[in-house]
């Protein structure tokens, strides 16, 4: 009788041991006001969309270091801790960029005064690195360090993280409620080549599988989440729709075309689209949009928002975009966004740029999930 009773406490010290070592964890996201909301409560909206245009596809440009964009709209981030004693910082989960990044007690600028700042002296762990970070925005760019110390995601503790602590900062990072940015792309477009907070989960063990999920709920609803390591069946309905990337970069995949009633109006031909949890609107070329939003009934103003009338959203069309085969529908009342000032579509112009942006407007609509290893996303209906 001890000895069974032996192996049964074994086996259940084993099984608790491997639950805790490879598990799931979720990351509640929150909805807060963006930078857009900010300024225009401010009176400043005007004045600063004049002076820095609003360019999400600037992210995407492959000339030089990665770079990210002074989007407006960015609302959804989770709270992560950094060092020992923890730190807490406030983050846009990023599928469209790669490093992890948060304000420093080095940085004078703006952005940071009004945010949380690291400070490597009040960590025992922190150790510094030999390099300098600089990534690229529309409208300026963040400069920095890079250290290393244990950061917490959720009941993940990732050992040895190398992160950027902020010197300098873009002016609209002022106005967003996240401090930093933690990149869940490809270290193939990380600065510096430095290894992603996603990476090391998988290379440390610290993930059941090498796959996080993402839940967007809708306007003013609650439970938005990452999950790393594995899928949660609530969020969603129906089949998994599974397409393989067309580049491993950012998460890239092959979209065949976009239809309003039938009829191609956008990606005629075949295009290349981008799952970004950091980009809040669909962005395309800018004659690509220009088209969509004339087929939704839209008119766009000299800022390129495309204006519709509130009451006209029961009676737009159902906008279709098709990837690898697979047609995923998003109605008006998914994209077209209201305010006390009016009524906007979330299809954004992004210049000269080909590659599509499917941004938070697709990801509310679909349930997202990204494996690393086998280089697919799924998507199912959000529920």
């Amino acid at each position: 009788m001890k000895l069974i009773n032996s192996v049964k406490f074994r086996t259940a010290w084993l099984i608790a041991l491997f639950s805790a070592r490879f598990a799931t964890c979720r990351m509640p996201l929150i909805k807060g006001k963006s930078a857009r909301q900010n300024l225009k409560e401010k009176g400043l909206w005007e004045e600063y969309r004049k002076k820095y245009p609003y360019n999400p596809a600037a992210k995407f440009d492959t000339s030089g270091t990665e770079s990210m964009t002074n989007d407006a709209d960015l609302s959804y981030y989770g709270v992560v801790s950094i060092g020992n004693p923890p730190q807490s910082f406030s983050v846009i989960f990023d599928t469209g960029s790669s490093n992890l990044w948060v304000p420093s007690v080095y940085c004078s600028s703006q952005a940071c005064e009004n945010h949380r700042r690291f400070n490597p002296a009040q960590s025992s762990t922190f150790k510094w690195g030999d390099q300098t970070l600089s990534i690229q925005y529309g409208t300026g760019s963040m400069t920095g360090y890079l250290g290393s110390d244990t950061v917490m995601v959720g009941g993940i503790s990732v050992a040895n993280q190398v992160f950027g602590l902020s010197e300098t900062e873009a002016s609209f990072m002022a106005y967003m409620q996240a401090d930093g940015i933690l990149g869940l792309a490809f270290q193939s477009i990380a600065s510096d080549n430095v290894v992603p907070v996603f990476n090391n989960m998988i290379n440390q063990g610290l993930v059941s599988e090498p796959l996080f999920s993402v839940y967007l709920s809708g306007d003013g609803a609650q439970g938005s989440e990452v999950v790393f390591g594995g899928t949660d069946p609530s969020h969603y309905t129906g089949s998994i729709a599974w397409i393989p990337l067309s580049s491993a970069t950012y998460w890239q995949i092959n979209m065949d075309s976009v239809t309003v009633n039938g009829q191609t109006v956008a990606c005629s031909g075949g295009c290349q689209a981008i799952i970004d949890t950091g980009t809040s609107v669909i962005v395309g070329p800018t004659s690509d949009i220009n088209n969509l939003n004339s087929w939704v009934g839209a008119s766009t103003d000299q800022y390129g928002d495309a204006i519709v009338n509130c009451q006209n959203i029961q009676s737009m069309p159902d906008v279709t975009f098709t990837l690898n085969g697979n047609a995923f529908t998003v109605p008006a009342s998914a994209y077209v966004s209201q305010s006390s000032s009016g009524c906007l579509t979330g299809f954004g112009q992004g210049g000269s740029t080909q590659l599509w942006i499917l941004g938070d407007v697709f990801i509310r609509e679909y349930y997202a999930i990204f494996n690393a290893q086998s280089q697919y996303i799924g998507l199912a209906k959000s529920v």
